[in-house]
């Protein structure tokens, strides 16, 4: 497999990075920074690998396969480590830690618990936990709710990589459906709510909808709520919903079946898919194990176009076909019906029932 490594020093990344940082358009300090900053994404792909491996063993060990799990791992995007790099003045390209993503989907809050324990417990596990952040413990502000790992990539016997940081999040369905629905609203209703600069009702909708599903998996609220009853938090949900029309609009964004193109082999290593939010069509294009290089050099140029202007949003992540795409990375095939099933159960039972026609 054709991985790429570190081709920079440590301090000419930073530099790249802060280039990044100051330049959100493309001028020349910046063309110079993006192959520097290219490269040290593209080399937190073999930690990843390895991290992805570790994990599929630990699901198995729980005996959860098939449809019971779903697992993703993507490099984050450059939209996404510019916005990063300008939100967090002191923050430093090459001491980023979420560069490599890795996510675990798993069906209760039991089994995420179980899965947590077998990485900080696991005596097997080599590399150096630097970090954790339980958001299910305590929800962030906006309603965020998971489990995050942070790893230092530690192994000998690949020294270009060592010191290389990949993130684990953990999740239920019921909080990546939640994630997904707020990433499907940023994209399409002009809204920054994974960012923190949504609009007050939107804000406020997330934040609830976050708190009633924390309710039903028995997990603390987000702070602001934590004197409501089930009841008054449904109710304001509802109220809430109703409002924005988050039900008819969410169900609005879907994208048709026959608007999803796909190039290349179902079952590929590596899937770039991009994702047109002016038309609202998906490109997904495969790319083989020895073929990863080229998917990185595509990658970068979809970001290059959307930098200059162009409509879209691109990921690089590895693995499955569109049917595994679509459970991982909903967002993109704008599929928040999980999130939609669960909020009209809670809505539905506030709305008042149209009367039936009498006989003439």
């Amino acid at each position: 497999m054709a991985f790429e490594p570190p081709a920079y020093s440590r301090r000419q990344v930073r530099k790249a990075g802060d280039a990044l940082r100051a330049n959100p358009i493309i001028v020349v300090d910046l063309m110079t920074a993006l192959p520097i900053v290219s490269n040290w994404r593209a080399a937190h792909a073999y930690p990843l690998n390895t991290f992805q491996a570790t994990l599929r063993k630990k699901l198995n060990a729980l005996d959860l396969r098939g449809n019971e799990v779903v697992v993703g791992q993507r490099l984050k995007r450059l939209p996404s480590i510019s916005g990063k790099l300008r939100r967090f003045d002191t923050m430093a390209l090459d001491r980023m830690q979420d560069i490599a993503g890795l996510r675990a989907v798993v069906p209760t809050m039991s089994k995420l618990r179980q899965l947590r324990t077998s990485y900080e417990t696991g005596s097997r596990f080599t590399h150096e936990l630097r970090s954790v952040h339980d958001y299910v413990a305590t929800p962030k502000v906006d309603g965020y709710r998971s489990i995050h790992l942070v790893y230092r990539y530690d192994n000998p016997k690949a020294p270009s990589y060592e010191g290389l940081h990949v993130e684990l999040q953990l999740r239920t369905q019921i909080q990546h459906a939640w994630a997904t629905a707020v990433e499907t609203v940023d994209t399409f209703a002009n809204q920054a709510i994974k960012a923190g600069r949504a609009e007050p009702k939107w804000a406020e909708f997330f934040s609830l909808a976050s708190a009633a599903f924390a309710l039903g998996e028995k997990t603390p609220t987000p702070v602001r709520y934590a004197g409501l009853s089930q009841d008054d938090i449904h109710e304001a949900l509802h109220e809430a919903e109703r409002h924005l029309r988050v039900l008819v609009r969410l169900r609005g964004f879907s994208v048709a079946a026959d608007k999803i193109h796909a190039r290349g082999r179902s079952n590929s290593s590596y899937h770039l898919v991009v994702l047109n939010t002016r038309d609202r069509t998906l490109n997904i294009k495969s790319f083989s194990t020895e073929e990863l290089e080229e998917a990185t050099e595509a990658y970068t140029d979809a970001e290059a176009r959307a930098a200059d202007g162009e409509p879209l949003d691109a990921v690089l992540v590895a693995g499955g076909g569109v049917t595994q795409l679509r459970k991982t990375y909903p967002n993109y095939f704008l599929d928040a019906s999980v999130f939609l099933d669960r909020l009209e159960r809670i809505c539905g039972k506030y709305r008042t029932p149209t009367p039936k026609k009498g006989r003439p």
